[in-house]
């Protein structure tokens, strides 16, 4: 009699791990598909306005996880689930269509070099653009200043865990490392050594167990950087000890673009209010690390700071913060202005990168976007994408 509880509870380990096996051999992804997928660059908004992208539907297919999905899409499998009630990373039903986020409200932050938003688990990149300018005569080149970007990128990210908090503050990258090795603080070897009975204190660079991946963006703020990771689908979680991970394809991305000596920002906005045309949106994401735990009481705050009371429906901002989508909701008095979206091809394993589904401002062009693995230090011509190329949809 002893015996069953062990037996049941084993049974039950057993059929878990069956379920949540299925969707790992149901298609035929490869890290080579990722490697390929475009790349946009999305042109900063002018005046008010501090929206960028478009919500895109998208049909599952038999065998799609929102993790393969999102990676993708250039979002985390959370980002996905948060904007579909909560629906299943491993199992999203067939046949469903859903709503990818693909639309963004920037920070509250200057445009300038690296912000990343913790509880949005998302990082922009306001790249700094070089000009030309007429001069007795002559058209000469005007160098690339952080505090002239035209071009916004933007990638998923994972974060620390609650007892090991990403911080909050302002930093520099110090260095751009190529296959970092791992040399595990104390207090991590100690805390490895616990949970697994034994530990390195060093993991060589480009070693397959290297949670560092093979880019590495150091910062100014004492053992904290920017980096891959071996295990793709930590992005969008909280489980590093403070640092910040990305997608293998999005840290090289990044490396290549981002030069030692740009700012950056580590901000925490879990409420974000944004402006198109006139119309004003609400972003909400959840309060990862509890700092403000009455959330509603917070979002009404920051409406009254910002001076937004009498442009925004309470009822609308109460139920935008009660679901905590992750999606710019119109809460605005009134109806929302024109809503509409793009619609995105089914997902393909294997496709080339000229056939992605376009998801940036120039759909259904290549204008604008480059493939992940070619390192390029190209600026795409923001201009390329005219205003009227943006349509969005409203939440579920």
């Amino acid at each position: 009699m002893a015996k069953k509880p062990f037996v049941w509870v084993a049974a039950l380990i057993v059929a878990v791990a069956t379920v949540y096996a299925v969707p790992a051999s149901a298609h035929d992804w490869k890290n080579t598909d990722f490697a390929n997928r475009p790349l946009y660059a999305y042109p900063l908004p002018e005046g008010r306005d501090d929206i960028i992208g478009t919500l895109t539907t998208y049909k599952i297919q038999p065998g799609d996880t929102l993790l393969d999905v999102g990676r993708w899409f250039g979002l985390s499998a959370k980002e996905i689930s948060d904007a579909n009630h909560h629906m299943d990373w491993w199992l999203p039903p067939p046949g469903a269509t859903i709503i990818l986020p693909t639309e963004h409200i920037l920070p509250a932050a200057p445009h300038n070099g690296i912000i990343m938003n913790i509880p949005e688990m998302r990082l922009y990149y306001y790249y700094p653009s070089s000009t030309y300018r007429r001069r007795h005569g002559k058209t000469e080149l005007v160098p690339a200043s952080f505090s002239a970007a035209r071009v916004v990128y933007t990638f998923p990210v994972g974060l620390g865990r609650y007892d090991w908090k990403t911080p909050i503050g302002k930093w520099t990258v110090t260095a751009k490392v190529k296959d970092p090795a791992w040399v595990l603080p104390e207090d991590i070897y100690e805390e490895h050594l616990e949970r697994d009975g034994e530990a390195e204190h060093m993991i060589p660079g480009g070693d397959p167990d290297n949670p560092l991946g093979h880019y590495k963006l150091d910062l100014s703020i004492p053992e904290y950087g920017l980096h891959g990771t071996n295990v793709p689908w930590g992005v969008g979680m909280t489980v590093s000890h403070g640092c910040v991970r990305l997608y293998p394809e999005d840290i090289d991305r990044l490396f290549h673009k981002v030069p030692v000596g740009t700012p950056g920002e580590f901000v925490y906005e879990p409420v974000k209010f944004g402006w198109r045309g006139g119309a004003i949106y609400v972003e909400v994401h959840e309060d990862l690390y509890g700092k403000y735990p009455a959330l509603w009481s917070y979002a009404q705050q920051l409406a009254r700071a910002r001076g937004l009371t009498d442009d925004i429906d309470m009822d609308k901002l109460e139920k935008a913060v009660e679901a905590k989508s992750g999606v710019p909701t119109y809460v605005g008095l009134g109806a929302e202005p024109s809503p509409s979206t793009i619609s995105a091809p089914p997902v393909n394993p294997g496709w080339e990168s000229a056939s992605a589904p376009a998801v940036g401002p120039s759909a259904g062009s290549e204008t604008g976007s480059e493939s992940a693995s070619s390192g390029a230090e190209s600026e795409p011509d923001p201009a390329s994408s005219a205003d009227g190329a943006w349509t969005r949809l409203s939440a579920p």
